[in-house]
């Protein structure tokens, strides 16, 4: 090592630990080296070593996940992003992440660049996003915290979206006191890529340039990885400088830049410098290609003057990627980048060997090997100590008989059509462009899932995201499996198959043995449905430490975004009701249950009661019978029972043509159950009186479990007899009360 100023700056255990790094990781860095590293040196290691980086503490359990499935071309971990044969020579990139710590301290950009950060993990891999979704939590709904909050995220999410060009096509939004403090904002993209023509973020070649492209690089951002590491405090607002700030135009103008030099087969590998920045694309791109790397810092085109080599290559400034080419074409690239106004810098080159070698004005500030730092490399891996919440043997007393029905079962229709948990999103997507681009095939026909076009093909593409993080907290691995099969459910009543799953798993600090037990059951609960279902886990995003000192840990939020392939458009089905006199069903098994519903835990105010009833192998069923009565053109419409239960699917069913219905109750049910439970595994469908005789005979050759339970008629909610008003009135109520509380 040089003895100049950078190189001269040791380190002790007391700088490591203020790095966020553990003593015994100190020590094992200093064997590793086998000398004590610089602060330049323990800098990348400890966002490196970081969860948000190294996943150190979640990789034992994340290695249990199914990851092989009939659509499967790249695996969890091996890409920037998950991508499946979605036929035609076509394949879907897609993925899911968090952008939670920056949007709890600046909403806006926190929430923006989440965006910007995971449509370069599409596009980095040669595909050309179309679509995003996104799935959001957040407190007290009255609270001012909460409305500033929800404004700055939507706006953040609205605002880079629709600059960048590229529709949100869909989402959730749930509310609970648990994230008061510490918000969820997670971000999907889905992107479109022929099949043989994606790059890989690797580097290999003996004396290949080194190019950083895009955006300068500056000091917003810095060890944003490792802020988002630590739980959220009362001191939290100094990290300020640690949330990026995004340019949705300059993305643009990356995202065509970056398509056409793929065009040349000129690039070795690719990578966007998200988390960590400069650190961890050349690190993880040279641990896989084997390769090693000099890097000359002071080349960098960066945005203040007077940076230290430790900021460059911790900045997570937005906007950028590393680029490995090919040498003697490093021309092209450069005249691509020049047409596109942006920077194209060569900055290192790559070598022969593992070392990273970081130089700055001609002084080696740092080397270290790249497969110590990485994933899968000399990276912590811990188990984590775990057990089982008081909360949850609990719940297991729960007994339906001590509530009592309500004595007002209108008032309890309006609290539900009203809560904001269940009431039309409405104010948060109209401010996302859906309909750029012009391959949303559900804004003007909503169905359970969004449907995305495939343009020149007969198919279409299926999405979801889905959690309900009350039946998480209530049993993490029963909560989980219900995430899964909800997300399939809804590209089933969609007209969908399922194909494959990413996830975004939000929960508190994993070195609480019940946050880890929720964290371990979560992964249990996954790995089950996904198997059962045959939708392999492509990859996603861990995020740990969402909590506060002062309030806990959030509801733990094992987010799916699932991917699913209509295989001809023709069976795109509808949520809402056609036509006056069409007969009405459900479709699986009807449970006497209310356990973990809206309707338990908003008006009756109970709130530790198991997860919902839900058996797998029904759920499993469920699917297929639909799918098959959908295929067979059977059907008019089709919504997954979820939510709100029954109420509310007939609300959803009904609002959108303005159709009532005239429904009897199962009278082997209470009521309440009948009508507000939100036991899994069932779906409402429609069917003109005339396919009744087809409908049945199909279904009973499935042996699932179905019932007549009335009509569609006129434009009221009538049950057993009884009118509960029109359907306009619960509308009103419906779309009107989110933008009500928050204006």
């Amino acid at each position: 090592m040089s003895t100049q100023k950078y190189a001269e700056q040791l380190t002790t255990v007391e700088t490591a630990k203020k790095l966020g790094l553990l003593p015994e990781e100190f020590e094992k860095i200093t064997a590793t080296l086998g000398r004590v590293p610089n602060f330049t040196e323990l800098s990348i290691y400890s966002v490196m070593w970081s969860e948000h980086c190294s996943y150190k503490n979640s990789i034992v359990w994340l290695k249990t996940l199914p990851k092989d499935g009939p659509h499967m071309l790249a695996k969890a971990g091996e890409e920037n992003a998950g991508l499946v044969d979605i036929g035609d020579g076509l394949a879907c990139a897609f993925k899911i992440e968090s952008h939670n710590h920056p949007s709890a301290l600046e909403p806006y950009q926190g929430a923006a660049t989440g965006v910007g950060g995971i449509n370069r993990d599409i596009f980095t891999m040669g595909a050309r996003p179309i679509a995003q979704m996104n799935s959001l939590r957040f407190g007290d709904i009255d609270s001012d915290k909460t409305k500033w909050l929800i404004k700055g995220v939507v706006k953040g999410i609205g605002d880079y979206g629709n600059a960048f060009g590229i529709p949100t096509v869909g989402g959730e939004v749930f509310f609970d006191d648990s994230f008061n403090v510490n918000p969820l904002v997670n971000a999907m993209s889905v992107g479109i890529v022929k099949k043989g023509e994606t790059i890989s973020a690797t580097s290999y070649g003996e004396g290949n340039p080194v190019f950083i492209v895009g955006s300068s690089t500056g000091k917003d951002g810095i060890a944003g990885a490792a802020f988002a590491s630590k739980d959220i405090t009362e001191e939290s607002s100094k990290d300020l400088p640690a949330v990026q700030v995004g340019d949705p135009f300059q993305e643009k103008l990356l995202l065509e830049a970056t398509l056409e030099i793929i065009k040349t087969g000129a690039v070795v590998g690719m990578q966007d410098m998200g988390a960590a920045g400069i650190t961890c694309s050349t690190s993880e791109m040279s641990a896989k290609g084997e390769h090693g790397m000099e890097v000359w810092l002071d080349k960098v085109p960066t945005r203040q003057s007077g940076m230290h080599p430790f900021e460059i290559l911790l900045s997570e400034s937005q906007e950028r990627m590393l680029v490995v080419v090919h040498k003697g074409r490093e021309q092209e690239i450069m005249s691509i980048f020049d047409k596109w106004d942006l920077n194209c810098v060569q900055i290192g080159v790559v070598t022969k060997g593992d070392r990273l070698k970081y130089y700055f004005d001609g002084e080696l500030v740092a080397d270290v090997p790249a497969p110590s730092l990485v994933l899968g490399g000399d990276a912590p891996v811990y188990h984590r100590e775990y057990k089982e919440p008081a909360y949850f043997a609990e719940s297991k007393k729960f007994n339906m008989d001590v509530v009592k029905e309500p004595a007002d079962y209108k008032a309890v229709m309006n609290h539900l059509a009203a809560h904001p948990n269940l009431a039309s999103k409405r104010w948060v997507y109209n401010q996302y462009d859906s309909m750029v681009g012009t391959v949303n095939m559900s804004t003007n026909a909503p169905s359970a899932a969004s449907i995305v076009n495939i343009k020149g093909s007969t198919k279409a593409l299926a999405m979801s995201v889905d959690c309900n993080s009350r039946y998480v907290n209530a049993d993490p691995e029963t909560g989980c499996a219900i995430a899964v099969c909800e997300a399939a459910r809804n590209i089933v009543c969609s007209g969908g198959e399922p194909s494959a799953v990413t996830n975004c798993l939000n929960f508190g600090n994993p070195y609480n043995p019940e946050v880890y037990w929720q964290f371990v059951g979560s992964i249990k609960g996954m790995s089950a449905a996904c198997t059962k279902l045959q939708t392999p886990v492509t990859g996603g995003n861990v995020s740990f430490y969402n909590q506060s000192s002062y309030e806990g840990p959030v509801f733990p939020t094992p987010t799916i975004g699932m991917i699913g392939i209509v295989p001809d458009k023709k069976f795109q089905t509808t949520l809402h009701f056609k036509n006056e006199g069409d007969l009405i069903y459900v479709v699986g098994k009807q449970v006497n249950d209310i356990a973990s519903s809206e309707y338990l835990y908003s008006y009756h105010k109970i709130k530790n009661t198991p997860a919902p009833y839900f058996n797998l192998e029904e759920e499993y069923a469920l699917h297929n019978a639909v799918k098959s009565v959908i295929q067979k053109g059977l059907i008019n419409s089709a919504q997954d029972v979820s939510d709100g239960g029954l109420f509310m699917a007939l609300l959803e069913a009904g609002f959108p043509n303005n159709l009532g219905c005239s429904i009897q109750s199962d009278k082997g049910l209470r009521k309440d159950a009948f009508l507000f439970g939100e036991a899994q595994g069932r779906v409402v469908v429609s069917i003109s009186p005339s396919q009744k005789a087809a409908f049945e005979a199909a279904l009973a050759a499935t042996n699932v479990p179905f019932s007549e339970i009335g009509t569609v008629s006129g434009q009221t909610l009538t049950i057993d007899g009884q009118s509960f008003g029109t359907v306009s009135e619960f509308n009103t109520l419906y779309l009107t009360s989110i933008e009500n509380r928050l204006n």
